[in-house]
């Protein structure tokens, strides 16, 4: 059996029932480290200071439309310097944040190889509703995915959302006002990058506003969220979050909270980048309740 996407929900036994369970199969959550990665590309030097087994049918959004007029380059004004070559800007990033935070998340992601390719990679992966699960494994979740039930119906249990507290504290510990112009410092390895992945012509520029858009348009539940068995785990019962893309469904797992707190952080990195807010979903536009069953299979 394949093993599921890392936006999958992977059944764990109840714990009553003999030893605790092995952590669950998923890979890394990458779309946290997406969402660093936003951070550390565009706004690290301020970090101190601030169709799988068992999926719906629903088809998921293959990418998310942003306005195509020109506001200029994001990021305005780079720093003064010169960045270094592309393979060789890894001790150049280690270097501009090392000094300015100790979170252990963002250390993490540090200690990986090829950070702007990475970023590069995810980001547009991201904007694209692919699910990039094997570019970033270094930030998996502590403890077991849980489900509660009540009567017949099994919904999520709050508790698996702890398990991403800390990464959500890790982007709240970003003060976005300075992303623009470290953005713009290391725009040309990132469009470099950009361009050897086969991108065609444009700047980095409007793939990142159609990633952050996407993230901002994962509907965030007011009710607990249902779940329904589907293979070896479980899927969404509702249809409108099970046809959400594999970075949209990363992030809904992570919960209320921590999904308010990351979308708000991106929102302000947005502004600070000169996305212009009305190109952004309204604040508080996702917050809607789900009432619409998946068909039962």
């Amino acid at each position: 059996m394949q093993e599921p996407a890392d936006y999958e929900i992977v059944r764990t036994p109840p714990e009553e029932h003999g030893p605790p369970a092995a952590p669950e199969r998923s890979r890394a959550p990458w779309i946290i480290a997406a969402v660093l990665a936003v951070i550390a590309a565009g706004g690290g030097y301020w970090l101190y200071r601030g169709n799988n087994e068992g999926t719906s049918e629903a088809p998921a959004p293959a990418s998310v439309d942003v306005a195509t007029d020109s506001v200029g380059p994001l990021g305005g004004e780079p720093m003064p310097g010169v960045v270094p070559a592309l393979d060789e800007s890894d001790p150049f990033v280690r270097e501009l944040l090392k000094h300015l935070s100790s979170n252990p998340r963002i250390a993490a992601w540090l200690a990986t190889d090829g950070l702007i390719r990475n970023f590069t990679v995810v980001v547009s992966n991201i904007a694209d509703g692919m699910t990039p699960s094997n570019h970033v494994l270094t930030l998996r979740p502590a403890g077991n995915f849980r489900v509660s039930e009540n009567g017949e119906e099994v919904f999520v249990d709050p508790r698996s959302y702890e398990r991403y507290d800390s990464l959500a504290g890790a982007v709240a510990s970003v003060n976005p006002s300075g992303t623009a112009e470290i953005y713009a410092t290391l725009k040309p390895r990132i469009e470099e990058a950009h361009r050897e992945l086969g991108a065609p012509e444009g700047s980095f520029d409007r793939t990142l506003e159609r990633a952050i858009v996407a993230l901002l348009r994962t509907p965030v539940p007011q009710d607990p969220v249902r779940l329904r068995p589907a293979g070896i785990g479980y899927a969404y019962a509702d249809l409108q979050l099970e046809s959400l893309s594999g970075a949209q469904k990363q992030l809904l797992r992570m919960g209320p909270r921590n999904m308010r707190i990351i979308q708000g952080t991106l929102r302000d990195i947005a502004l600070e980048l000169g996305i212009p807010a009305e190109r952004l979903p309204p604040t508080g536009s996702s917050e809607v309740p789900f009432t619409q069953p998946a068909p039962e299979r």
